[in-house]
């Protein structure tokens, strides 16, 4: 089910003081993954939000094999884990510039209503792109 790659360099102000990447930060290439398979996929959290979802991060989990350096360019591979209903799961694979893994991730996200802040089912209009 829907992969998509997104690469960058590792910034400098993501570093510790031995040029390795803070491991807090990995959370935040996540989002960029998450960010960038949405946009592949012709939705933006933007979008949503004007719409009423809110996608919060309900699970996080992070296994990390190697560290990532500064200015390396990273690769961070998203894929929907399965179809969505009210959460939407993702697994994640992040690589460096040799395609060396420095870490597997996995996240789970709840669509809410931004209203009331209760859970929903997945939009239509992210299914039928899906399909």
């Amino acid at each position: 089910m829907g992969l998509n790659l997104y690469s960058f360099r590792v910034r400098y102000s993501e570093t510790d003081q031995m040029g390795v990447v803070y491991h807090g930060n990995y959370a935040q290439y996540l989002e960029m993954g998450r960010v960038e398979w949405l946009r592949a996929l012709g939705v933006t959290y933007k979008s949503m939000e004007d719409n009423g979802i809110m996608l919060p991060v309900i699970s996080l989990h992070i296994d990390y094999k190697k560290s990532a350096l500064y200015d390396d360019l990273i690769t961070v591979e998203t894929q929907l884990k399965n179809k969505p209903m009210v959460k939407i799961e993702f697994d994640y694979k992040i690589y460096n510039e040799a395609k060396e893994l420095l870490a597997t991730a996995n996240t789970v996200l709840a669509f809410m209503d931004k209203q009331t802040g209760k859970p929903i089912k997945c939009p239509g209009y992210i299914l039928e792109k899906l399909d």
